[in-house]
């Protein structure tokens, strides 16, 4: 018996430093992924002005449309804060919930981004009739896939929370994809300011 808790101590700390680990792993993928993104803007900024004569932001961009993804992905980003809230307080219903809400809205988000993209290329004002529309394109369809992926990412999360409950693996995971959440959450504040604002005003 005096080698049992001994044991289990040293099985304990193993697995909370692979679970921190793992964040930190985490970590660095969102690094490269913020390397990426500071990529996509900068081209985008430096082919701006390269429209070819085709049509630009100031005839292409709906500032309310615009208005209403930024409040759907801000309040989706408050949403998972609250999940992230209950799954502290150890309330797996409440965390199923605010997920749940998280998604729509999310979801929502990535409906109208894609409703915009098509009615661009309805409008003959797709990728691939100015430099300033492919850059526009690959930039804002990153952070939509980023997005998407990240919605199938809370679908998988809410499967496992339900069924094995808030362990230590579960919060490790959800820690982590609040960090994606949020991360494109800043993304989208910088695709707002650089992209869209300017294109308009």
């Amino acid at each position: 018996m005096s080698d049992v808790a001994p044991a289990m101590d040293a099985r304990a700390r193993e697995e909370a430093e692979n679970l921190r680990q793992r964040e930190f792993g985490f970590w660095l993928y969102l690094l490269s992924d913020a390397i990426i993104f500071a990529l996509l803007f900068m081209t985008y900024v430096v082919m701006v002005d390269s429209t070819a004569g085709a049509l630009t932001g100031r005839h292409l961009f709906s500032l309310s449309n615009t208005f209403l993804e930024t409040a759907l992905l801000l309040f989706s980003s408050i949403t998972f804060g609250f999940a992230w809230l209950s799954a502290r307080a150890d309330r797996r219903a409440h965390v199923l919930g605010w997920l749940a809400v998280t998604f729509m809205l999310g979801a929502g988000f990535v409906l109208l981004e894609v409703n915009e993209l098509i009615g661009m290329v309805e409008a003959g004002a797709g990728p691939g009739e100015s430099g300033f529309l492919s850059a526009f394109f690959t930039l804002v369809g990153t952070h939509g896939l980023h997005v998407s992926f990240g919605l199938l990412f809370i679908l998988i999360m809410s499967l496992q929370i339900a069924l094995r409950g808030l362990n230590p693996y579960a919060m490790s995971r959800l820690y982590r994809l609040g960090l994606f959440w949020h991360f494109l959450d800043i993304v989208w504040i910088g695709i707002f300011s650089v992209v869209y604002l300017p294109g308009i005003l």
